[in-house]
């Protein structure tokens, strides 16, 4: 009865989103259909609202934006990012993009979906990043939000799920909103993707730092660091990833579609 029932939700769902690849196919070729049960314009909304919430928190702690310096080199090399992203997404240049930074020792930083970057001095300091390494994760997470990972792992949770309510939620009925917005604050900032966007996001976050003028090289150099810096524990920033070895392997053989774009952006 369970799977008959979670059938039909989905076929009801499916009736009015479907399933579709949220980027065009671009230089790197990334095409993946994806369920997506849910609107981009209600995650989008649900998720601002959880990093509105994330900075409030910080604020009123003393740990948002207290280095103005970096914050500052964050948001130049996102600038020359943005613009980046309307080549994979058209849309997103009319997001409201932003940027932020908080003082920790993680080694995390995430962009949520609706482009809402945030950055912990953890990854900066300790890694002791440039930038072109900064713009590795910076693209690599803006990556996840135009792929639209975080309405496509929510749309998954859904149809892990049965009942009405769950049929209302997903065809934009008022049942079930409250879960919806528990769901994405979940997914769209704390919990992690799995390997296949992650490797997605390897590709797409490549390709706009090369595009933005940053050495793809970088993103090669980065994980080295990372896998450096995590050996006896796993950084919540690595949760999930694929595995490192494959990781560096597949990041390289991806440079000779990249680097036409670097040196394209340099001249």
């Amino acid at each position: 009865m369970k799977k008959v029932l979670t059938a039909s939700v989905l076929a009801s769902a499916l009736a009015i989103t479907g399933c579709t690849s949220t980027t065009s196919t671009s230089t790197t070729g990334v095409d993946r259909k994806q369920l997506l049960l849910v609107s981009d314009s209600e995650v989008n909304a649900l998720s601002a609202q959880s990093y509105n919430q994330l900075k409030s928190q910080a604020q009123s702690k003393g740990v948002l934006n207290t280095n103005s310096a970096q914050k500052a080199r964050l948001q130049r090399i996102a600038n020359r990012l943005i613009p980046q992203a309307k080549v994979l997404r058209p849309e997103a240049a009319s997001w409201k993009w932003e940027v932020n930074l908080i003082k920790s020792d993680e080694l995390n930083a995430f962009c949520a979906p609706g482009g809402k970057i945030m950055f912990y001095t953890g990854i900066i300091d300790r890694l002791k990043l440039t930038d072109d390494e900064i713009a590795a994760i910076m693209g690599h997470e803006m990556a996840h939000a135009l792929r639209e990972h975080g309405r496509e792992n929510v749309s998954r949770q859904y149809a892990q799920q049965a009942g009405l309510s769950i049929l209302a939620a997903a065809t934009g009925l008022s049942e079930g909103q409250a879960q919806l917005a528990q769901m994405v604050g979940q997914i769209g900032i704390s919990l992690p993707n799995n390997r296949t966007q992650e490797s997605e996001a390897d590709v797409l976050g490549t390709e706009l730092m090369a595009r933005a003028g940053y050495n793809p090289n970088a993103s090669i150099s980065l994980w080295k660091k990372m896998i450096a810096a995590s050996s006896g524990s796993s950084p919540q920033f690595l949760s999930t990833h694929p595995n490192p070895a494959n990781r560096i392997q597949n990041l390289q053989a991806l440079m000779p579609k990249v680097m036409p774009l670097y040196q394209q952006a340099k001249r």
